[in-house]
């Protein structure tokens, strides 16, 4: 789940604010810095239009497939909306109709601003998956599965459709999420819905900066899209695995620690975002190493995270709202057993003991082109 490995929009603040916050950097993650922020579309330039993302590649068929923008950049805000559908013909075919219109949706909202970074990446949930597309469903795909370790569980939580909204407006957002309700109307419940913000340079509310262990570039898509070696099915490849958690910290207790015991749990220096050394193996270890995955070859397996913190001081609710997208779901699940179970297990992660998991649903972002099918 990684809240703190995500880092790579800065640049949404400005270039001038950009350089600034790198200079007061150190040298060391300064290069490491370098080698990892990407996607890097200055959101004021006249490139950052509501397509900044989107491309599309060819099937095997020769035809041209449009993606979802599952890796537009990290924004000032952002809806995490989780939903239901209700079991008749009459909100299926509701809910067929509004998915098939989603990319105009989101162009018409878009247009009111081009330089704001407006994107929506819609998923589906396993529960809905044959009712609602007909379609053979992904290899992967499942409801979430709830990891429960002797301390900690990792909770399953329903959800039949998945609105990931981002911008850097938060009215564009709002109007978004309004609208899209608007045409779903009864056909649907509400399961949860969260606003997040970016926070200073990137950090969490645990003070910790959001991450830089992201794929980079070209890597991207090796990263998060299915291919064709995966699962040989024309309207999977091209989709991506999405799990989302949010999450509640018990800041009260966090801020009690000394920095450095916040630094041991997270793996990283506070201050600076330095990595820390691995623990030896059999010892407890770091969020950061238990979030890293390899696979049986030894080659680390990256996912991409658009953690966002939410909160409301007057209610006293602070956290992070995980999600992750992946090529290979099982990535995603692995890291979650190891942070709730531990290597070796009963060595959990730590920050579990300060971050309690309130919601958990696995879905499947198909492409544009999948959904554009479906009314």
């Amino acid at each position: 789940m990684d809240y703190f490995r995500s880092l790579r929009s800065v640049h949404i603040l400005g270039k001038k604010v950009y350089l600034k916050v790198i200079s007061t950097l150190s040298s060391q993650h300064i290069s490491k810095s370098n080698n990892e922020i990407r996607r890097h579309i200055p959101p004021f330039s006249k490139a950052s239009t509501f397509n900044h993302t989107r491309k599309n590649k060819m099937s095997t068929s020769g035809a041209a497939v449009s993606l979802q923008p599952v890796d537009a950049p990290l924004t000032a805000s952002a809806t995490f909306l989780v939903l239901t559908v209700k079991n008749t013909d009459d909100a299926l075919a509701t809910v067929r109709s509004t998915l098939a219109g989603i990319a105009s949706l989101s162009k018409n909202v878009a247009i009111r601003d081009p330089s704001a970074g407006f994107a929506c990446t819609a998923a589906i949930g396993s529960d809905i998956w044959d009712r609602l597309t007909g379609l053979p469903r992904p290899a992967e795909l499942h409801s979430f599965r709830e990891v429960k370790g002797e301390k900690h569980v990792a909770i399953s939580t329903p959800g039949d459709l998945l609105f990931h909204i981002r911008s850097e407006r938060r009215d564009l957002c709002f109007e978004f999420e309004r609208q899209l309700l608007d045409l779903l109307g009864d056909s649907v419940a509400v399961e949860d819905e969260t606003t997040g913000f970016r926070y200073f340079d990137l950090r969490d509310l645990l003070g910790f900066v959001d991450g830089t262990a992201n794929p980079v570039g070209p890597t991207i898509g090796s990263s998060i899209l299915v291919a064709e070696e995966d699962d040989a099915k024309q309207h999977v490849v091209g989709g991506s695995y999405i799990v989302v958690q949010k999450y509640l910290h018990d800041l009260k207790a966090w801020k009690a620690l000394k920095a450095e015991q916040q630094e041991a749990i997270i793996g990283r220096t506070k201050l600076d975002n330095i990595e820390l050394d691995d623990a030896e193996p059999g010892q407890q270890q770091s969020h950061k190493s238990l979030a890293t995955i390899e696979d049986e070859d030894g080659n680390e397996q990256s996912i991409l995270r658009d953690n966002m913190p939410f909160g409301t001081p007057g209610s006293g609710d602070y956290g992070t709202y995980f999600i992750g997208y992946s090529r290979r779901l099982w990535v995603i699940e692995r890291m979650l057993e190891r942070m709730f179970i531990g290597d070796p297990p009963g060595l959990h992660d730590r920050i579990l003991d300060f971050s309690k998991p309130v919601t958990g649903t696995t879905f499947f972002a198909p492409t544009a082109s999948v959904l554009a099918k479906l009314g």
